[in-house]
């Protein structure tokens, strides 16, 4: 069944995972054809105009769509891992979490000096992970031409750490 809005696809589920959170689930929305077709497009509609060699994706959520974009733009994908996932030797990057530290890694040949790189995920929240994304961009010598998302948290404010970068999210909520 096609919906009218983007944000109708996503399942709200309150309390989850602690009392006093809303849980945006995306899997409602890639589960449902329409949803997946309307996230990929619009996000592809995002980017449309950008200059990108590459697209870049990060774990998990991200590879769904950043696959499906490089494939339509007749791009690269370069998937950004979790720490030990990756099989070849990598760079790395350590960002804050909410309780603790986590770290990203990139293959270290991944992206050469000058190329332009589009970043693509599901979410911003607080902004860590997508800010750790860029770092390794930057550490490899390319260049973050635009990060596009399905969803953005407006209330933790991941937008301004990452305000040196040009962001679009495709679905705003306001709260946390």
């Amino acid at each position: 069944m096609k919906r009218e809005h983007l944000e109708d696809y996503v399942m709200t589920i309150p309390d989850f995972p602690e009392p006093g959170i809303m849980f945006r689930d995306i899997t409602s929305l890639i589960q449902d054809p329409d949803g997946l077709r309307d996230s990929v497009d619009g996000l592809i509609r995002s980017i449309s105009g950008v200059d990108c060699d590459v697209v870049l994706g990060l774990e998990s959520r991200g590879f769904i769509f950043g696959t499906a974009i490089a494939y339509e733009l007749r791009k690269g994908f370069i998937p950004v891992r979790k720490k030990g996932k990756l099989p070849r030797e990598t760079v790395s990057v350590k960002y804050d979490l909410e309780y603790g530290e986590a770290e990203l890694e990139i293959h270290k040949d991944a992206i050469r000096p000058g190329e332009k790189v589009v970043i693509v995920d599901d979410l911003i929240a607080t902004g860590g992970t997508l800010e750790a994304a860029c770092k390794l961009v930057e550490k490899l010598g390319g260049t973050v031409e635009k990060i596009s998302v399905v969803m953005e948290l407006a209330g933790l404010k991941g937008r301004e750490r990452l305000k040196k970068y040009q962001l679009e999210s495709l679905i705003r909520y306001e709260g946390k």
